[in-house]
């Protein structure tokens, strides 16, 4: 199976992150791939709550979504929208990620569920569960060859989540992704290649790269990983972009056969303080 993560660096503006990333799709499909994943915050990248609910639309009949469908359906294609804000009724709004079916059809709806709460060295304190509210359900969903397991950025440091995909039939786990420049150089690659190893499973990451009209800058560096945790493809750089990788799912049989950690796991009680 052929797929492709598209590396962007979406704006304010809706419409023309819509512009930028259709090309895009157009040259993965030209180029033979069967799923499409794009970044998290896809249609917009936000400074604020304020910013962003002056352009968040509802989820039913949103009008770039509306595109995607129709791009999955004419290209015979499946298109994964790594996330976009869906206003709440509480005010705040869900990342949401979305997948497409080659027919055009929603077939899979994923609301982050780690949300990344943190004060970094050098940036302003950042609350993402003030402008979103959690996930609560695991998602995977069904591409053919595959099992797609679906989770976006911030997930990725809890394996957990991760080890229930893999444990539901997942052997591709999608992370689309904005990640802060200091702490992508220091654990990206370390973080997706973990979740590869730990459940056999091929990654496929695709990021935010570069300034953002928010003045927020991202890491970049889309990758594709195998399920014995070698990188077989990756955008070295934070500019807009198209990775294109082959998978085979002889690969997860054959590092799942030789490493049986799923197999092998087992239930067990919390730790406990002894004397």
């Amino acid at each position: 199976m052929r797929i492709a993560a598209i590396q962007m660096r979406s704006g304010l503006d809706p419409d023309a992150n819509l512009a930028a990333l259709e090309p895009m799709i157009v040259e993965a499909a030209e180029r033979g791939a069967e799923y499409v994943l794009t970044p998290e915050v896809t249609m917009i990248f936000p400074e604020n709550a304020q910013q962003l609910a002056r352009v968040a639309v509802p989820f039913e009949d949103h009008p770039q979504l509306a595109r995607m469908a129709v791009l999955a359906r004419r290209h015979g294609m499946a298109i994964h929208v790594g996330s976009l804000a869906v206003p709440l009724a509480d005010g705040r709004f869900a990342n949401r990620s979305v997948l497409y079916g080659p027919d055009g059809g929603m077939r899979a709806v994923y609301d982050k569920i780690h949300l990344f709460d943190a004060d970094i060295a050098g940036l302003n304190a950042y609350r993402e569960s003030a402008t979103y509210r959690a996930g609560a359900q695991a998602v995977t969903a069904d591409l053919g060859a595959f099992r797609l397991g679906l989770s976006i950025c911030y997930d990725m440091r809890f394996p957990r989540l991760y080890n229930s995909l893999a444990q539901a039939g997942a052997d591709l786990l999608a992370v689309p992704a904005a990640f802060t420049v200091p702490t992508g150089q220091a654990h990206w690659h370390v973080l997706l290649r973990a979740r590869a190893i730990e459940t056999g499973s091929y990654v496929i990451a695709a990021a935010q790269g570069g300034h953002h009209a928010n003045g927020r800058g991202t890491y970049g560096h889309s990758l594709v990983i195998d399920p014995w945790g070698k990188v077989i493809g990756e955008l070295d750089h934070d500019d807009p972009g198209i990775l294109v990788a082959d998978i085979d799912p002889r690969a997860v049989e054959e590092a799942r056969r030789r490493i049986p950690a799923l197999a092998n796991a087992r239930d067990f009680a919390p730790p406990g303080l002894q004397s």
